[in-house]
């Protein structure tokens, strides 16, 4: 029970609050569903048809014993309890949601019982439980008033019988995408089967089975409601059941029904945790118990129904969408099944809550909630003959449809799957084998074949046990009941039938044989004497538990260590509500780097939720108040498994571990139910007026509100309450003296609110201003939402605080960059879907997009020339070279509508949102794309998202912030498709050896591939092609075959252009290429460098963020490379600073996650890298003044080194060198051959970074070192001062290039190509 309503009189504290009777009122007599008019009102005025018209007019196409009728709440007792005040309207809309219907003797008219619940503002539940039968209508006023209405009827189908086909308000044919679902829904279910089948459901084939009232007696829905603030919904059922039997019977009940209605009222308490309670009803005693503090938590809703509805693959399955928060909806004739469902599939979410809308029963009046932008949560009823492809709801794009009739499911679009799905899977069907329940659902167990004879057989066998149970002294646990069961059970030709049939099916019926072989054991009371229904209870109950032991096992095994990542940093609780929204309550990156690879999918989109940041919540807030009660149970599982696991749990281990709590959780439940904690007080006579309360067979009695207005004085309830209230006092002065109470609940209600729009719809009170101001809750609720989502996706991009994710496969790139655009995605999706009218596909936004594409196609043709509306042009990204790329929302459609592998439009909008963000044009595109405002109003509402104003600026302007940082979440997703590029190579012109007579080519080369070698046309220098994406470009090979008179080609850059998402890249050269000049190269590996798009001020309308700044460890490498410039060499202090920051840049890209890495071959090979370093370091001191005109290089040194040795090698000299050093002789006089053998022409500079390279990726270069210090040669080409005589410096430099043996270098294919090693 929450807080707030201990301590408020004895209500708390009893088994049920509320008795109620729902029904027609015979003072006002039969009035029209006034929710079904105001639904047709909204509907009209959303279809701008006029509302008054609709109104006024009443809904005479439709047989009068389909239509629905206002139910009106004709008692309640008692009037009102203030911890649970009364919500008349909403009772009256779930005890009755399609209102009162009318039936006649011919149509079936079995009782039906069905449960809901009603969640308050706090989050607090009630739960209702309703038994609806139907009573003969004794009014005269109401039959001919019905008579009236059939004549009505008969009148409008005879003139309008010349267009039949159109039916009830479905003839309007507007593309509305309510208006299907209105239609379906306005037809109420058709009250026989044979009506329902000659007229197929159109209205107009009743002509013959309508009312006559001389000839047909007329029937009318009525409603029985229990209120409970706890879901025993067993219990409730069969009390119920049992009032309803004592309004039928032949004879009265042994007692007026008030002494029953008052005792479940009053005298009936609850359960207290851990114990079992037995109560009596009319005929029979009913049982109940309660987990104790340890246990699951309550659940009385058999989860093995929602099992055989769904079977267990979709029960799993829709079980991970409810995880992932996505928008529910459950779709059954039937409201109990919907309930079973929906209450099944919360419960297991143990130890988390669903957070967003829940409305397991949706009214018809209430169908605009299904537009709401938020998760939810929803059932919904469908009618007899309506098929789902008629059912067009106002979003699709993350919605899983639930088809619990058909026992079919339609999941939303690549959604991550539930770790261990299979074995899981396996395990679940274990525990429902175990209890004779296949797990492929379906109706294979005998139960619900029984249900609909039990209450036939119930009747007959009640009345004959009634005289025993009168003058029972023993709490009516009888034999002779039992008896009678069995002899009706064995004349039961039909059960008979049923048994064989279960017998064959595997079914168990172990019940009826046990009754057959203990007819004498029965008598005795000691034996277990339990009836059939009791022993189905505990069946039900040991069946519930276990499978939910399974699923708390998974969490449990899940989260086991969760506790080590909350981030716990306030002193006190005020200060933590008060900073709750800017500060981050759980270290994500570490917790998923500690996760096995296959979680990474589910986890990092579960721990987004809003229901795991309301357990982390409440995780943090027990440091400061009682814990909350599921967080209680599960911690105190983790500490028992810890207790049994003597062994470190084992981290990363995806082995799966079964639960090992089933058979105590099962014992704990039969014990209880075996032994009985408590009996209530048995039900008594009261001090009633003589005469009332007249017994009137299959009526229910107008009870006397008097007596049971108020409960006893001075019981139990008032004793037990005030020890409770006592208690709360004493935790409420311990607990708060910091924090004064009212101003600790608005915090405790804020920070539980963070993030939830709506926590639940109001039933209620259903005025358009109410649904106007909900929709306006709504929009306000997505602002925030976009506000939080953009602020999140800029943290983790630009803060870099997420520590290494530490998997070191490729496939886990930017996990939770991945998981934030996805639900980015959703968000618009949601937007896009709020208010919607006109929608083609599942998507809402590729929707909108196609519109707004047809009409700039049409405009285009109009006027005869390219698409101009609004498209802006972006300047050329770099002074030189490339032309611009054009701005357009309808090119980049186009791009994604040309890309074969996505099949489905929310595919399209997702790829199309990515490619957005990675342009950053994303508010851009949104922007252009609202801007057509005459198609905005044809396809949106007024109060749609769409079309408020303000909040629309407010919206782009968050994705504009998005334009601060760099994505590639479009490149990095799409890695398979086809990409047309563009190559400019610029050469320096100031020595007018721009042209070449050679013939040049290019290899471009990224991260996911190559181009291979490209030719390029002579003096054209600009070329485009199309490749499979080569992802994020590295490098680029640029050569010439030398062929020509003017063969030496002086090269500045090359620039090279993704046409699709506009990426451009620079890969600086400024050396020649050619034989005899510079190094003699033909060929050069090029390192790229990102180009940030400069901002061009038509483009943005100056609203584009500046551009980034470099990361300082690259402004550091520019300045000491300015030092390098001629006449300024650099000091040795540089130098090996240099060497030092360059290896702990490598070093750094190998601690950092994987999705922020970048190109290690920058780091070796680019300004400031490894190659640029060592080359600092062997040029000091390096005798390389021209001899005779002729440069000498680093390679010549080498090449010297290697003659040197092998010279010494023939001669023998090499024998006295120690073995390692000899080895590493050896080793490098391999690889600088290798080097030098390849056919490629790569210029001695290029063959000493390729040395590098390869000595860095094969842990050589420390071995190497100190070899080249040793040779001979030094005292030649280097003076005394240089830094590789130096013996103190060479070692401390070995001592640097040793820490990169610790990672595995690789190196792109463009530079290792053909060297044979």
């Amino acid at each position: 029970m929450s807080a707030t309503m201990s301590g408020s009189g004895s209500a708390p504290c009893r088994f049920a609050h509320y008795f109620i009777i729902c029904g027609i009122d015979n003072e006002t007599g039969i009035e029209p569903d006034a929710l079904a008019a105001l639904y047709q009102w909204l509907e009209a005025d959303r279809q701008g048809r006029d509302p008054e018209a609709v109104a006024a007019g009443e809904n005479f196409d439709q047989s009068p014993l389909k239509r629905t009728f206002k139910s009106k709440v004709l008692a309640h007792y008692p009037e009102n309890i203030e911890c649970s005040p009364f919500d008349q309207d909403a009772v009256n809309m779930l005890c009755m949601p399609k209102g009162l219907s009318f039936r006649t003797q011919r149509d079936s008219r079995t009782p039906q019982f069905h449960s809901f619940l009603i969640t308050r503002e706090d989050g607090s539940r009630t739960y209702g439980f309703v038994h609806t039968f139907y009573e003969e209508v004794t009014s005269p006023q109401i039959c001919s008033a019905m008579q009236t209405l059939h004549q009505m009827h008969q009148a409008e189908h005879n003139t309008s019988a010349h267009n039949c086909p159109s039916s009830s308000s479905s003839s309007s044919s507007s593309s509305s995408s309510m208006d299907s679902l209105a239609s379906s829904l306005d037809e109420v279910e058709s009250p026989s089967s044979s009506s329902s089948s000659q007229g197929g459901r159109r209205s107009c084939g009743c002509s013959g089975e309508g009312y006559d009232s001389v000839r047909d007696t007329l029937y009318v829905s009525k409603a029985m409601c229990l209120i409970t603030p706890m879901p025993f919904m067993h219990a409730c059922k069969r009390f119920l059941s049992q009032i309803h039997l004592a309004v039928t019977s032949h004879q009265p009940p042994p007692l007026p029904l008030e002494s029953y209605v008052y005792n479940i009222l009053y005298e009936v308490p609850l359960p207290p945790p851990g114990r079992s309670l037995k109560f009596h009803g009319v005929y029979e005693p009913i049982l109940c118990q309660r987990p104790g503090v340890g246990e699951l938590p309550l659940a009385d809703f058999p989860l093995g129904e929602a099992f055989r509805l769904l079977g267990v693959e979709n029960l799993v399955q829709l079980f991970t969408c409810v995880l992932l928060e996505m928008q529910i909806l459950l779709y059954s004739q039937d409201y109990q099944r919907l309930m079973v469902v929906a209450e099944g599939i919360t419960t297991l979410l143990f130890p988390f809550q669903w957070q967003h809308v829940y409305v397991p029963i949706l009214p018809a009046s209430l169908l605009h909630f299904l537009d709401a932008p938020v998760p939810y949560l929803m059932g919904l009823q469908s009618k007899e003959g309506t098929d789902r492809s008629k059912l067009e709801l106002p979003q699709e794009a993350n919605l899983c449809f639930v088809d619990v009739d058909n026992h079919c499911i339609e999941l939303p679009e690549d959604f991550p799957q539930f770790p261990n799905k299979t074995e899981f899977i396996q395990e679940l069907s274990e525990v429902l084998l175990s209890f004779g329940l296949s797990p492929a659902g379906g109706n294979t167990s005998l139960e619900p074949a029984v249900s609909t004879q039990s209450s036939t057989l119930e009747k007959e066998l009640k009345s004959t046990s009634l005289s025993e149970l009168v003058d029972d002294k023993r709490n009516g646990n009888l034999g002779g009941e039992a008896l009678d069961m069995l002899e009706l059970l064995q004349g039961n030709p039909t059960l008979e039938r049923l048994q064989a049939l279960a017998k064959r099916t595997g079914v168990k019926v172990a019940r009826l044989e046990a009754l057959a072989a203990g007819q004498k054991a029965v008598g005795d009371e000691g034996v277990g004497g339990r009836s059939p229904v009791e022993e189905e209870e505990l069946r039900n109950a040991k069946l519930n538990v276990q499978l939910r032991e399974v699923f708390a096992a998974r969490f449990a095994t899940m989260f086991a260590d969760y506790e080590s990542f909350v981030i716990q940093n306030s002193p006190d609780l005020e200060s933590w509500l008060t900073n709750r929204e800017q500060m981050h309550n759980f270290d994500k990156a570490s917790f998923l780097s500690d996760q096995p690879e296959p979680y990474l999918p589910f986890l990092s989109h579960f721990i987004e939720t809003q229901m795991f940041a309301t357990f982390i919540d409440n995780k943090i807030m027990s440091q400061w108040e009682e814990k909350e009660p599921l967080l209680r149970v599960f911690d105190g599982r983790i500490e028992k498994a810890r207790l049994y696991n003597v062994r470190a749990p084992s981290l990363r281990s995806s082995v799966y571990q079964k639960c090992t709590f089933l058979k105590e959780s099962a014992q704990a439940i039969e014990q209880r139910l075996r032994k009985i904690d408590h009996t209530a007080i048995h039900p008594h006579l009261l001090d009633m007026k003589i005469g009332q309360g007249k017994y009137q067979q299959g009526f229910f009695p107008k009870l006397q509100a008097d007596v049971l207005a108020s409960g006893p004085t001075n019981k139990w309830s008032n004793r037990t309450c005030s020890t409770q209230r006592r208690v709360d006092r004493h935790r409420q002065q311990n607990e708060h003296l910091v924090l004064d109470n009212d101003l600790k609940e608005k915090y405790m209600q804020e920070a539980r609110n963070l993030g939830k729009n709506l926590r639940q719809p109001k039933l209620s009170d259903l005025s358009p201003a109410v649904i106007a101001q909900t929709n306006w809750k709504f929009v306000e609720g997505l602002l925030k939402e976009c506000k939080m989502k953009t602020k999140r996706m800029l943290v983790e991009k630009m803060g870099r605080e997420a520590v290494e994710l530490g998997h070191g496969e490729a496939n886990i790139t930017g996990l939770e960059e991945n998981t934030l655009i996805a639900s980015l995605c959703d968000l618009l999706e949601r937007i896009w879907s709020h208010g919607l009218l006109v929608k083609q596909g599942k998507s809402a936004l590729w929707s909108h997009l196609l519109h707004y594409q047809a009409r700039e196609e049409k405009n285009e043709l109009l006027s005869e020339s390219p698409v101009s509306n609004g498209q802006e042009r972006r300047k050329p990204e770099s002074s030189v070279g490339l032309p611009a790329l054009r701005v357009s929302v309808i090119q980049d459609m186009r791009h994604i509508q040309n890309m074969g592998e996505i099949k489905t439009d929310v595919g399209r909008a997702r790829a199309w949102i990515r490619l957005s963000l990675e342009k950053k044009l994303l508010s851009q595109h949104l922007k252009q794309l609202l801007s057509n405002q005459s198609l905005t109003k044809k396809l949106y509402k007024r109060y749609a998202f769409l079309r408020c104003e303000e909040e629309k600026e407010q919206f782009l302007f968050h994705l504009l912030s998005l334009n601060a940082v760099d994505y590639f979440c479009f490149t990095s997703v799409f890695t398979t498709i086809m990409i047309p590029y563009r190559a400019v190579i610029i050469p320096i012109k100031k020595l007018s050896n721009a042209m070449t007579t050679s013939n040049p080519w290019l290899c471009v080369s990224g991260e996911l591939g190559d181009s291979g070698t490209l030719q390029i046309t002579k003096n054209v220098l600009e070329m485009t092609f199309d490749r499979q994406n080569l992802g994020k470009l590295t490098t680029v090979q640029l050569g010439h075959d030398n062929s020509g008179l003017l063969a030496k080609w002086l090269v500045d850059c090359v620039m090279v252009r993704n046409e699709i998402t506009g990426h451009t890249y620079k890969f600086p050269c400024g050396r020649w290429l050619g034989k005899g000049v510079d190094d003699g190269s033909l060929e050069r590996v090029l390192i790229g460098e990102f180009v940030v798009p400069c901002s061009d001020d038509e483009g943005g309308r100056g609203a584009k963020t500046p551009p980034l700044q470099r990361s300082p460890s690259q402004i550091r490498r520019i300045s000491i490379t300015s030092l390098t410039g001629r006449g300024n060499k650099p000091t040795t202090v540089q130098i090996q600073e240099s060497i030092g920051e360059a290896v702990n840049n490598i070093i750094k890209h190998f601690h950092k996650p994987e999705k922020e890495r970048g190109s290690l071959t920058v780091l070796l090979c680019g300004e400031g890298g490894l190659v640029w370093a060592l080359e600092q370091f062997f040029q000091h001191g390096f005798r390389s003044a021209r001899i005779f005109q002729k440069n000498v290089f680093v390679w010549d040194f080498y090449e010297r080194v290697v003659a040197l040795m092998e010279n010494a090698d023939q001669i023998g000299d090499l024998q006295e060198i120690p073995e390692p050093l000899g080895l590493n002789c050896e080793s490098f006089c391999r690889y600088v051959n290798a080097v030098n053998n390849m056919p490629r022409n790569i210029g001695k500079d290029g063959k000493f970074q390729l040395l590098v390279c390869l000595g860095a990726r094969d842990r050589l270069l420390p071995q190497w070192l100190p070899l080249l210090a040793e040779c001979p040669i030094n005292t030649r080409m280097y003076e005394e001062n240089a830094l590789l005589r130096d013996k103190l410096t060479v070692s401390s430099l070995v001592g640097v290039l040793e820490t990169l043996n610790d990672f595995p270098i690789t190196l792109e294919t463009s530079f290792t190509k053909s060297v044979e090693l």
